[in-house]
């Protein structure tokens, strides 16, 4: 479960709540589509403004109407370790394949304090879970030579790498035998140059079959990755182009998937921003 395209799922709402109509038709998207594997609440998510019940809720539905046909990897990290270890064992106990674990963000621990924290989930709770650094939002950067520590506990089997630095990914497969996969959709391509599996997508929630295609074909046809890295170059930047996941559920409602609903503090994007997106998703042929 661990290789291929993820796909980082948007959580849809309607009228403040989460619309649970429209989340299962997103995930009957990705079945057909032929995402690898389905990742509910996590960044991309909203996993920060979902109360704990509705966390819970979105992810036992996922289990429920993925039922089995590809796996689920729930979102289950927190800053505070003991709710990061009630996440996790909800997700196990309602049968997701395995959790999606973050670095704790605000309170900043050190290498050794993400030892611990890590272990202590993994240890506690038998589910395998794939760690996930992401400086860049948490403030704290997971080094390679904690992820080689971490490669060696029970349960511990990857890592989502998205501190956008190829030489700090080297550094890791070359350090422990732990699966790589990015965190940016713009690296995939080099990522699976130097060792890496795949991606947790964001852009698969828009191009899932163009996703798991560009990582498929790396090994068997690598021109015909390459061709897909650059023809969705730009699109992979311009869905960062405001703060993730505004401009994929903009795009998303603009190509008729879903209406665009977000929860504070994030918010509708600029018009100008609009206009860049809009003018990547007509260059790709989306719209």
């Amino acid at each position: 479960m661990f290789q291929g395209s993820i796909v980082a799922l948007v959580t849809p709402f309607k009228n403040g709540a989460v619309d649970y109509d429209r989340l299962a038709d997103l995930v009957e998207f990705h079945v057909e589509k032929g995402s690898d594997a389905i990742l509910p609440c996590g960044t991309t998510g909203e996993s920060p403004t979902l109360s704990h019940e509705e966390h819970r809720k979105v992810v036992e539905f996922v289990v429920k109407r993925v039922n089995h046909r590809i796996p689920v990897i729930a979102g289950a990290g927190s800053n505070s370790t003991e709710e990061a270890l009630s996440l996790t064992r909800h997700a196990r106990d309602v049968g997701a394949d395995a959790v999606l674990s973050i670095t704790p963000y605000y309170n900043k621990p050190t290498q050794k304090g993400m030892v611990k924290h890590f272990t202590c989930i993994a240890e506690e709770v038998d589910i395998p879970m794939i760690l996930y650094n992401v400086p860049g939002r948490t403030g704290v950067n997971l080094l390679p030579q904690t992820v080689a520590e971490l490669s060696k506990v029970k349960n511990i089997v990857a890592v989502k790498e998205a501190s956008g630095n190829i030489c700090q990914i080297c550094d890791i497969i070359s350090l422990c035998d732990i699966t790589v996969l990015s965190g940016d959709d713009s690296l995939t391509f080099p990522l699976l140059a130097v060792g890496g599996k795949g991606v947790i997508s964001v852009a698969a929630n828009i191009i899932p079959s163009e996703m798991a295609e560009l990582v498929r074909s790396f090994h068997d046809n690598m021109e015909r990755s390459r061709e897909l890295h650059y023809k969705y170059w730009r699109l992979f930047k311009d869905l960062f182009v405001e703060t993730n996941p505004i401009p994929v559920k903009t795009a998303m409602e603009m190509m008729g998937l879903m209406d665009f609903e977000i929860r504070l503090p994030l918010c509708e994007m600029s018009e100008a921003s609009k206009q860049v997106l809009r003018s990547t998703l007509s260059s790709c042929g989306l719209i």
